[in-house]
């Protein structure tokens, strides 16, 4: 047995591996989300009193109106806190104007510069929650828009003492540039699909800062915001140490929305690298195989490496659950359907795989004009 016909036959079976691996992943990932469209965990009504934080950083393009989606809540009772450092904050002018067009509802502004740590974000939630009126707490980004039923719905599980958190999926809604839809399919089409598949096999292991549910007691519990003060990843943290505490996790049926608003191919790839190089520091096993999710340049690699028949019915069979799975994410927002979409799936494959590859490189990160190192749970250097 000549050693040529031993290295074709193992380009040959990396082949074949590549492309079943490509194809398993996303028809188990359809059938995955399909499965999560089905599933509900609605509860009546009747609710406790429930506190609102959001921590404010700046402007955004549709800061207004992602903050006044939380201000027509349907829920009986319930309590806005904004928080910024900065007292000259442009976010400020914002709550102002929102203020004055819902003065019936109970909100505070928390204009404080104390800094508790690496993490300013934490730091200003510590800074928020001696304004808290009430025991029910909900954290969401500034960057997230939600429907009317959003507070009843996604608090209504905290209702059960076993539960430590609730928090939501999101999609994406992109802002007028290319870049932007690119990275809306970031969400879409990779990160929330890949989070289903992990919750359909019975994980419950995370937690997203666009909604985050919990108790007062269970905060406490596990030793305040002041034990994120020093994480990088403090939403999955504050769902992982309820965890270790013995509460559960609750993904909610609630799909928020949240602004992907970037210009640029250098501002995309920043973003997603620190939310790559998150990911790695939580789950280093299960990042490292992260690569069969990249559908579109795997099959084509695996055709490369094995042309054949069984190999182009296997990545046909891939290729048709890899734009199915596109449009049945893109059913999920409420944006205007766009057929001529799919074909950003294979650039944002391609993307994605460069982008995990640089992230298996190093553990740096920048984050609203801090180096972190995901490595050491985001301490700043």
């Amino acid at each position: 047995m000549s050693s040529s016909w031993i290295a074709h036959a193992i380009i040959h079976g990396l082949g074949i591996a590549l492309t079943f691996a490509a194809t398993g992943y996303a028809c188990v990932a359809l059938w995955a989300v399909l499965r999560g469209r089905r599933a509900s965990n609605r509860a009546e009504r009747g609710l406790q009193p429930v506190t609102i934080l959001k921590p404010l950083h700046g402007t955004e393009p549709r800061l207004y109106e992602n903050l006044r989606s939380f201000c027509v809540q349907v829920h009986p009772d319930y309590q806005l806190v904004f928080g910024v450092r900065d007292p000259d904050d442009p976010a400020i002018a914002v709550v102002q104007r929102l203020r004055a067009e819902f003065p019936q509802l109970a909100m505070v502004l928390a204009v404080e510069p104390r800094v508790h740590g690496a993490n300013l974000k934490v730091s200003n939630l510590m800074n928020m929650l001696p304004h808290a009126q009430h025991d029910w707490l909900v954290l969401a980004d500034s960057d997230i828009s939600v429907s009317a039923d959003y507070l009843t719905r996604v608090t209504a599980p905290l209702a059960d003492p076993e539960v430590g958190i609730v928090t939501c999926l999101y999609h994406g809604i992109p802002g007028p540039s290319f870049w932007s839809r690119l990275g809306r399919l970031f969400i879409d089409d990779w990160f929330a699909p890949s989070v289903r598949l992990s919750h359909a096999f019975g994980s419950t292991r995370f937690a997203f800062g666009s909604t985050i549910a919990l108790r007062r007691n269970a905060l406490a519990t596990i030793g305040g915001f002041e034990v994120l003060r020093d994480t990088l990843a403090d939403d999955f943290w504050l769902g992982e140490l309820t965890r270790r505490a013995g509460l559960r996790t609750v993904l909610s049926d609630v799909v928020v929305g949240t602004d992907v608003g970037e210009a640029r191919l250098s501002e995309l790839w920043t973003h997603e690298l620190r939310w790559l190089r998150t990911i790695r520091s939580i789950a280093p096993l299960g990042f490292a195989m992260t690569f069969v999710c990249f559908t579109t340049p795997l099959l084509l690699l695996g055709l490369c490496l094995a042309p054949g028949p069984a190999t182009m019915a296997l990545a046909l069979l891939g290729g048709a659950a890899r734009v199915l799975l596109h449009f049945l994410q893109r059913r999920t927002s409420d944006e205007a359907f766009a057929w001529h979409e799919v074909l950003l799936v294979p650039p944002r494959d391609v993307l994605l795989l460069m982008e995990w590859a640089v992230a298996l490189a190093g553990w740096q990160v920048r984050w609203r004009g801090q180096v972190l190192h995901a490595r050491g749970g985001g301490s700043a250097p």
